[in-house]
C-alpha cells in the first residue's frame, strides 16, 4: 500500500508561481509512473503532467506546456509540480497519483488533493 500526501497549494495572483509536493510512503514502494491531475468545479478530472519514476520521462498537457514542470526526488520519494505563469483557468484541486510497476490500472493510488486558486 502507498500513501500520497500533497502540499503546497494556495491562493496566488495571475502570473505568479506555486510548487506542489507529493510525499509518497508505504511498505512496498514499487512505483512505475506518477502524475498530477486537476479538477475544476463542474469539470472532469484531467491529466496535467506525468513522469516515469526511474527514467524521469515526462508528459505534459498542452494547456500547461512551457509553464509547469514535473519532477521527482527518488531519494525522498517525493513528486513535485512547479507551476509558473499561473492563469485563473489553472484554478482547481490538484491531485497526485501513482501507478505500480506492471499495473494495468490507470492509477492505483491517489492523494487527497490540494486547492490551487489563481486570482485575476
Amino acid at each position: 500500500q502507498v500513501q500520497l500526501v500533497e502540499s503546497g497549494g494556495g491562493l496566488v495572483q495571475a502570473g505568479g508561481s506555486l510548487r506542489l509536493s507529493c510525499a509518497a510512503s508505504g511498505r512496498s514502494f514499487n512505483i512505475g509512473t506518477m502524475g498530477w491531475f486537476r479538477q475544476a468545479p463542474g469539470k472532469e478530472r484531467e491529466s496535467v503532467a506525468t513522469i516515469t519514476w526511474l527514467a524521469g520521462s515526462t508528459y505534459y498537457a498542452d494547456s500547461v506546456k512551457g509553464r509547469f514542470t514535473i519532477s521527482r526526488d527518488t531519494t525522498k520519494n517525493t513528486l513535485y509540480l512547479q507551476m509558473n505563469s499561473l492563469k485563473p483557468e489553472d484554478t482547481a484541486v490538484y491531485y497526485c497519483a501513482a501507478r505500480r510497476s506492471g499495473s494495468t490500472n490507470l492509477y492505483d493510488y491517489w492523494g487527497q488533493g490540494t486547492q490551487v486558486t489563481v486570482s485575476s
